[in-house]
């Protein structure tokens, strides 16, 4: 079963997510902090950018740094072209199919 950590802070978003999980098990963390506790085995991270403790693009930054070569998808509800160009820079994945 594909492992999912689903990143995000405000549960009107994360619980419907988590629930949809048909063939998936998904992890869910509010925090970047318990993020990079729990990256560990991840399949693929479901990252927001605006998370209480610290920005999205500096946990996608350190799961890079750690040598992490899972796959992250960037969820957010940012639209300016920089914070998707910053997003790919930080470590996310740009998957065109």
């Amino acid at each position: 079963m594909t492992r999912v950590l689903l990143v995000e802070d405000d549960p009107a978003i994360s619980e419907p997510l988590a629930r949809a999980r048909e063939g998936y098990e998904v992890l869910a963390s509010s925090t970047g902090r318990e993020a990079l506790t729990n990256v560990e085995g991840a399949d693929l991270v479901v990252l927001d950018l605006g998370l209480p403790d610290m920005d999205g693009l500096d946990v996608a930054r350190e799961i890079r740094a750690d040598g992490g070569r899972v796959p992250i998808l960037i969820l957010t509800a940012r639209t300016d072209e920089v914070d998707m160009v910053v997003g790919l820079d930080a470590g996310a994945d740009d998957y065109v199919t």
